[in-house]
């Protein structure tokens, strides 16, 4: 994840959130700096891959950008 990550964080958590109805908002506690443990934890409640957790992630962000 990025820095301009953090600006959009609030969307993409709510397109996780629809996607993964089990996550909660103390599950997508962003902080800069910590985007292995948040992935982890992602991986974890989701069962996705990291890579695909990425793809996701940066595909909403991508969206938001254009």
């Amino acid at each position: 994840m990025s820095l301009q990550l953090k600006g959009n964080w609030n969307q993409v958590k709510g397109k996780l959130k629809q996607k993964y109805a089990s996550l909660t908002e103390d599950d997508l506690k962003y902080q800069e700096g910590q985007e292995d443990e948040i992935l982890g934890l992602l991986q974890e409640k989701t069962g996705e891959s990291i890579e695909k957790l990425r793809e996701f992630i940066f595909e909403e962000e991508n969206e938001k950008s254009n």
